[in-house]
């Protein structure tokens, strides 16, 4: 397993991240600590997690993949120590989450406590905003002009922002969190919480993670740049595209208990005429250099520049163990130029 820093901080974190958001709806308890037990015995020494898991988010999954990576923290406190905990507190919009309102500091201090009692343990490696408060950059709107000019005004923003950072120090200061990250971000976001951290000596944020993928790259090279100049270190989440690049939703199949039955997120993201002719092309070219489409689609995230460990998850230890795989099997440069011809014909499948 490869190492990377994360960021402006002193953890070195594997170059793959085990992502949880199955744990609690898709995946039990038993499952889990098959999961965490064969990852790390992989070398694979990051987790990250959420307050809103398990996903779909809903007030009956609230909190249980905490809980239940609590129960395995529990079960083997000796390794604590050896395993990076990353952990994220929901942005505004949930209504069972704090009546749905806004990210503030005693919010941040409110929600890091509540985490720590679900994760059973005296510290959070990695504490991370998943949404910002402003509305620009959440969730697929991308397109122009689905933004207000008051949702633009700098200034609330930035009084909301320090305010945030503020109840992040209070964290660091008590012991409860080691550092500090974002989520689905902007470049804007993150300089602003930069520049915010350095005038007013505050926790500096070491981490960001976004969605990125063969299908959905919109990072690259804009934010990813920025994150290289200041140190911040890119995590990508998503990199099959909700399983899309696996292939298994080739021709309208649909596995039971995948996670386009669940989310029913395919018919306003990724179910496109070309997101499915990409996929196709892409296939052909992991059959050719002997990966599964998976592996191919992980190891070209892997071997994007800029990129620092890559979230993944599976339901099963058998997907994981493939994933994983990928990691260990660097793509030659005449796969990566295959690669790359593909991509040029589909840019932005979705």
């Amino acid at each position: 397993m490869n190492f990377s820093t994360l960021g402006s901080s002193n953890l070195s974190v594997s170059r793959v991240c085990l992502g949880s958001m199955t744990w609690g709806l898709q995946n039990n308890q038993s499952d889990a600590n098959q999961q965490i037990d064969y990852a790390l015995s992989q070398g694979v020494n990051f987790i990250d997690t959420a307050e809103m898991y398990a996903v779909p988010p809903s007030a009956e999954t609230y909190g249980k993949t905490e809980s239940i990576i609590g129960n395995w923290v529990a079960a083997n406190k000796q390794q604590r120590k050896d395993v990076v905990i990353a952990t994220k507190i929901a942005g505004a919009g949930l209504p069972w989450v704090r009546n749905g309102g806004p990210i503030t500091g005693d919010a941040v201090v409110a929600a890091v406590d509540a985490s720590l009692q679900r994760l059973q343990t005296d510290y959070i490696d990695l504490y991370q905003l998943h949404w910002p408060n402003r509305s620009t950059p959440h969730f697929g709107k991308h397109w122009p002009n689905q933004i207000t000019p008051t949702e633009l005004d700098a200034t609330d923003h930035q009084a909301q922002m320090l305010d945030i950072l503020q109840g992040l120090q209070r964290c660091v200061e008590a012991g409860k969190i080691r550092h500090c990250g974002l989520s689905d971000d902007t470049p804007w976001g993150i300089n602003t919480y930069l520049r915010l951290s350095e005038q007013h000596n505050l926790p500096r944020m070491v981490s960001i993670q976004n969605e990125f993928s063969l299908l959905h790259a919109k990072d690259w090279a804009y934010l990813i740049e920025n994150c290289v100049q200041e140190n911040v270190a890119y995590l990508p989440w998503s990199p099959l595209a909700s399983g899309m690049l696996s292939g298994k939703y080739a021709n309208g199949a649909r596995p039971a208990g995948s996670r386009w039955t669940l989310m029913q997120r395919n018919g306003i993201f990724r179910n496109t005429e070309l997101a499915h002719k990409a996929v196709a092309d892409y296939a052909k070219i992991a059959a050719e250099y002997d990966y599964t489409p998976a592996q191919l689609a992980l190891a070209w995230c892997d071997q994007v520049n800029g990129v620092t460990s890559t979230i993944i998850g599976a339901t099963s230890v058998a997907q994981l163990k493939e994933d994983i795989d990928a990691f260990s099997q660097p793509l030659s440069e005449r796969a990566l130029s295959d690669i790359a011809d593909v991509f040029k014909r589909y840019p932005a499948p979705y």
